[in-house]
């Protein structure tokens, strides 16, 4: 880049010496020229020569004037030739004898000419005029040519010429445009780490094919939230406009959780510089797993970067296999809950209460027929029944009592649509029995955790309530816990809270809505969403 600089400064100072000399010789040729051509005017009038030129030997008398004019006037030559064009006369003794050089026939025509011409092999700024008679038979004939000649100067001697100051200025802007360019390569050096740039350009071009050669979006935001960097992944998961560069988080319309994650504001009762760690954002129908770093260099802040994972066909994975989950959760709580039943009567018979063994098991039949009977007739789509039976076990589990509502009423259904409310509902029931367990409160002077399921459906939705005993959910906290995945629990890391945001997501897929109020009992969770429609106009309607 120096080297470049310094060949700019000389491009620069030859241009500036081309320009002075150019300049220099247009001076010379017009003050010169009309110089020479007053004095080839003047002498060409002088009587002296008007009557010499036409007599024998003019030169003994036209010698010593031409070496008079020479000295006077410091010109190079002067010549007197007679009409035939011989020279007769000059300064230069090894002239005479020869022809006057001519451009052309101006002169023989009685008329003056000045240019440039080779006079013994040197180049002169010439002017030449015609000589004519003045009385008696002579009179206006062309008797010969006067030619006073000026040597042009060197191209050295035109620079020195051209000003006296010329030089000191070409040294002063040579010195200057060194040091500067110096300057500026070492200031540029510093800023790009010393490389040059080719290896700039290789930095860029490998930059560009990590940044974009990852199935990861990566955001790049300034101080004043600004993007300057995002990839393709990035700019797609977050339905980004192709030139967002340089637009800010406000002119790009992010706000809310995307907002906060993106910015780094931190959530009410957090710290103020958290630690980077997943969150989970909910953007367009995708559930986004974001992380963010702050990026700082010598105790200044530069910014910051955020990685983003479409985690959405991961959440479609894990409804796809709760079903399984529950079946195994199902069967974990039933043998834990035998086990305690057979200890139970194991304790019985050891101790001779034969009679209360029978009363014992006599008991738990007709506890379990009763639930099933309830279950089984209020909800007859097999998958959510089962589901039902497996929370249950788990909430007994927690000693939380899971009961299912009067009104309930569920007929079978698709099983992508099992599979979705089966989705809704086990989220909502496991947050419930989780908010249960936590602090339970008493109904109409029943104590107890406990946790109730409301099913209801008409001709095209389903309706699910959820109701516990647990603290409620805060007024401001209502649409958040929905809206960015967000969790009370005492969790760390992202993967906490991704049930209820998965939970909406679901409902609005299906055109539908989830919201939370709360009771005097405590939390109620209401789910609506559409069922037996085809999947691309729920889609469409989601749109």
């Amino acid at each position: 880049m120096l080297v470049w600089q310094l060949a700019i400064v000389v491009i620069v100072l030859a241009a500036v010496a081309g320009v002075s000399l150019a300049q220099s010789k247009a001076t010379f040729d017009r003050v010169e020229g009309r110089r020479v051509t007053a004095l080839a005017e003047e002498l060409a009038g002088n009587p002296l020569v008007r009557t010499q030129l036409v007599r024998p030997a003019p030169a003994e008398m036209l010698a010593p004037l031409l070496q008079s004019t020479l000295t006077r006037s410091g010109v190079t030559s002067a010549t007197v030739s007679d009409a035939g064009g011989e020279i007769v006369a000059s300064t230069n003794p090894t002239l005479v004898g020869t022809r006057m050089p001519s451009d052309g026939p101006q002169v023989t025509e009685g008329r003056g000419w000045s240019g440039e011409l080779p006079v013994d092999g040197v180049t002169e700024l010439v002017a030449q005029a015609p000589v004519l008679g003045a009385a008696g038979d002579n009179a206006g004939n062309h008797l010969g040519t006067v030619m006073i000649g000026r040597a042009s100067p060197s191209v050295w001697q035109r620079l020195v010429g051209a000003s006296s100051y010329l030089l000191v200025y070409l040294g002063v802007a040579s010195v200057l445009g060194i040091a500067g360019s110096w300057l500026l390569a070492r200031r540029i050096k510093r800023q790009t780490f010393g490389m040059e740039p080719s290896e700039i350009a290789g930095l860029a071009e490998h930059r560009e094919a990590m940044l974009f050669g990852i199935a990861e979006g990566v955001v790049a935001l300034d101080p004043q939230q600004r993007l300057t960097l995002v990839n393709a992944v990035g700019r797609g998961l977050l339905d980004l406009p192709e030139n967002c560069v340089g637009m800010s988080l406000a002119d790009l319309g992010i706000e809310g959780r995307l907002y906060d994650v993106l910015a780094g504001t931190p959530r009410e009762g957090e710290p103020g510089d958290p630690a980077p760690r997943d969150e989970v954002v909910l953007r367009r129908g995708r559930v986004l797993v974001m992380n963010r770093m702050d990026v700082t260099k010598d105790g200044r802040r530069l910014g910051s970067v955020t990685t983003l994972r479409d985690r959405t066909e991961l959440a479609q994975m894990e409804r796809e296999l709760g079903s399984f989950r529950s079946t195994t959760e199902l069967l974990r709580a039933q043998a834990h809950e035998f086990s305690n039943q057979l200890h139970t009567i194991s304790g019985l018979i050891q101790i001779g209460e034969h009679d209360e063994v029978v009363r014992y098991v006599r008991a738990l039949r007709k506890h379990r027929e009763s639930l099933d009977l309830n279950l089984t007739s209020r909800v007859r789509d097999r998958a959510v029944a089962a589901l039902l039976m497996a929370k249950s076990a788990l909430a007994a589990e927690r000693k939380v009592r899971l009961r299912i509502s009067e009104r309930t009423a569920l007929d079978r259904l698709e099983p992508t649509d099992s599979a979705d409310v089966a989705t809704v509902l086990g989220n909502l029931v496991d947050n419930a029995v989780d908010a249960a367990a936590s602090g339970s409160r008493t109904e109409d002077g029943e104590a107890g955790a406990w946790v109730e399921v409301e099913l209801r459906q008409d001709a095209s939705s389903v309706e699910i309530v959820v109701r516990d005993s647990g603290p409620g959910v805060a007024p401001e906290l209502a649409q958040e816990v929905f809206l960015h995945g967000f969790t009370t629990k005492a969790a760390q890391g992202g993967d906490r809270g991704i049930g209820l945001a998965l939970t909406r997501l679901v409902c609005k897929r299906r055109g539908g809505e989830v919201s939370v109020a709360n009771t005097p009992a405590g939390a109620m969770f209401t789910a609506r969403m559409s069922v037996g429609r085809p999947a691309d106009r729920a889609m469409e309607q989601v749109r």
